[in-house]
């Protein structure tokens, strides 16, 4: 018997507790921890099919009685932005996008920091050390990669020899799995001063231009609750996929 025909998975649920998203709701996880044992077209599956990544967790809502998250994903082709969505692009085109190592800095954690207590202060995400912030980035069995946001300096504000030597300052940072067929993204986070930016939109929109050029067909948001303000600004992003019981379908046939 090979391997790959004698490998199970093991799945755990767990113990429901109040619902993050839906006051008075109570909610529960399917997940099963991403092992190396677990063979990378299975972790893909999972990422593709309504599964998100923690570390090496991955998790789907098993709510009883309540079908409230919805998978969504973006056909990259399909998409055109309209003209709230292209000015945004234009307000951020002093931002150079770079795609870098998975080590987490002291930079990008102080900035992971601000963020997390200045938007979401009453979150379980506050609490969380530079090791944990460290586990978060770089604890991965999926293809994950970073992307840094970066104001570009001008040429003329800077002297010859300190453009290598200092970088500019860091806006925004996107946590991302490549997937088969698309670009997950896991989590990102920006500097709050930049709120007029709309940096959370300009980052999904600069993810569905990279998957577009790396020849991925779509870009999964992960899930989107009607009627929950947090999960709204998913719903911009048109033309959309939603996963039903019977797979992936036009956002206005499931």
């Amino acid at each position: 018997m090979t391997d790959q025909s004698s490998f199970f998975p093991d799945f755990h649920v767990t113990m429901a507790q109040p619902c993050p998203y839906l006051p008075g709701k109570l909610e529960r996880k399917l997940f099963t921890h991403l092992t190396p044992d677990k063979p990378a077209a299975f972790v893909d599956k999972l990422l593709r099919n309504g599964f998100r990544r923690s570390q090496n967790v991955a998790y789907l809502p098993y709510c009883n009685g309540c079908q409230a998250c919805v998978s969504v994903r973006i056909p990259v082709d399909a998409f055109a932005p309209g003209k709230s969505f292209k000015r945004i692009v234009k307000r951020n085109s002093d931002l150079a996008a770079k795609r870098v190592e998975l080590n987490a800095t002291v930079e990008q954690f102080e900035l992971f920091d601000l963020y997390v207590n200045t938007r979401h202060g009453d979150g379980g995400m506050a609490d969380m050390s530079r090791f944990d912030f460290s586990m978060m980035i770089e604890e991965s069995e999926a293809d994950t990669f970073l992307t840094e946001y970066r104001l570009r300096t001008p040429v003329g504000e800077m002297e010859p020899d300190d453009q290598a030597a200092k970088p500019s300052p860091l806006a925004a940072v996107a946590l991302c799995d490549r997937l088969s067929d698309g670009i997950s993204m896991v989590y990102s986070f920006f500097d709050p001063q930049f709120t007029s930016r709309s940096l959370g939109t300009y980052m999904i929109l600069e993810h569905i231009d990279y998957a577009r050029r790396q020849g991925l067909p779509f870009l999964y948001l992960g899930y989107w609750i009607d009627g929950c303000r947090k999960m709204s600004y998913k719903a911009r992003f048109t033309p959309q996929q939603h996963l039903s019981p019977e797979g992936w379908k036009d956002a206005e046939e499931s």
